[in-house]
């Protein structure tokens, strides 16, 4: 059986000042045509369909073309969505019964009752069953009812809250087991501090939602969504896809994909990585003003300035704009700045000018005498 991963789409989303449309859409058919290409059984997106969580009219009719592009591709194959930390979970949740029916599964809510379980879709190939558990984001607020509070009355941690939902399962080892999951899971061993996260991910106080991928070991593949840079977390079935499209300057330069998951006899798993081409690449260039504007491109593009020496802003400007259509930001690098880091000795701190000096740094002899007159006038009261 053969199923393709996505996670992360944030439809909607704006990159810094830039409407991504265009890209989303671009990213989006080629997902469609490597559908047809490979032909899967199964797409999974694993959360964070929307940027928010009440999406723009544009977002919801971007992600209609795509299901609708998505299932002519492949009529017979199932589509597997859940919500994510950005989704509205009843937004997502909506029409879940009749979706169904069409072979479109849309997962917003997490189980509330003791009577519920995680949804599952069960699918069928020449090696037997694969139940595919469809998990969205899970605050421990939204399942105490169903694993319970601390002695103290207040909510679980949120591994021990998926701990427990997870556990209550009931799994048949004898086939094969999928989980779809949005959540920061954490290789075992580390920290979330150890974890490389992007710019445009959300992130908690202290990594409180943190969750230890020993809970994953239940299961034969994890397709994991949350963590927009791809990374395997324990084990090499055990993966988040990461974003197909970047979402913030930090992902700047990372290559983005899909992964196909190939599921032959219980325990024989195949991982492929099918590359995405975004429509404009999201680039920082670094450099002085001459070198960067020998780089003019279409791309969505960060300056970073080096030069050392005052540049006319406006001129500087209407350049850099000339040259990059798509220019996110400028920034400066080198622009002489205060040094906070070094210690006075009483007679610096009773003597303003070489206080000065050292704070300003790297100033010449002209400035220098500047700030000499500038100073004595106002020790002396102005009166020379």
């Amino acid at each position: 059986m053969r199923f393709f991963h996505v996670s992360d789409l944030h439809l909607g989303l704006k990159l810094i000042n830039r409407d991504l449309r265009a890209d989303q859409e671009h990213i989006l058919s080629q997902i469609s045509a490597l559908a047809g290409e490979y032909h899967p059984d199964a797409v999974v997106i694993a959360g964070d369909i929307y940027d928010k969580s009440i999406p723009s009219a544009e977002a919801v009719e971007v992600f209609d073309h795509f299901i609708s592009e998505l299932t002519g591709m492949i009529p017979d194959a199932s589509i597997m969505i859940i919500s994510g930390n950005h989704d509205s979970a009843a937004r997502i949740n909506c029409f879940r019964s009749l979706l169904s029916r069409q072979n479109v599964h849309m997962i917003g809510l997490p189980p509330s009752g003791p009577q519920d379980y995680i949804e599952k879709v069960s699918l069928e190939d020449d090696d037997g069953i694969v139940n595919f558990y469809l998990l969205p984001f899970v605050k421990p607020s939204m399942v105490k009812e169903i694993v319970g509070v601390s002695e103290e009355g207040t909510n679980l941690s949120y591994e021990e809250s998926l701990r427990r939902l997870i556990g209550r399962e009931r799994l048949d080892p004898t086939q094969r087991n999928i989980l779809v999951s949005h959540q920061f899971y954490l290789p075992v061993g580390k920290t979330g501090d150890e974890v490389e996260r992007m710019d445009s991910e959300v992130k908690t106080v202290g990594n409180i939602d943190a969750v230890s991928a020993q809970i994953l070991e239940a299961f034969d593949y994890a397709a994991l969504g949350h963590i927009h840079k791809p990374m395997k977390v324990g084990s090499e079935y055990f993966r988040y896809c990461g974003t197909p499209l970047a979402c913030s300057v930090s992902e700047a330069g990372q290559p983005k994909s899909l992964l196909m998951v190939d599921l032959g006899p219980k325990g024989d798993i195949k991982v492929r990585e099918l590359p995405l081409s975004p429509l404009r690449q999201v680039r920082v260039l670094r450099g002085t003003l001459g070198e960067i504007l020998a780089q003019r491109c279409e791309d969505y593009v960060t300056v970073i300035l080096t030069d050392r020496v005052d540049l006319d802003i406006l001129d500087m400007q209407d350049r850099l704009r000339s040259a990059f259509p798509n220019l996110l930001e400028i920034r400066r690098e080198g622009v002489r700045q205060a040094d906070y880091s070094r210690s006075y000795s009483e007679e610096e701190r009773l003597d303003p000018f070489a206080l000065c000096c050292s704070f300003l740094k790297d100033i010449d002899d002209e400035e220098k005498a500047i700030l000499r007159d500038v100073i004595d006038s106002i020790s002396f009261g102005g009166d020379r």
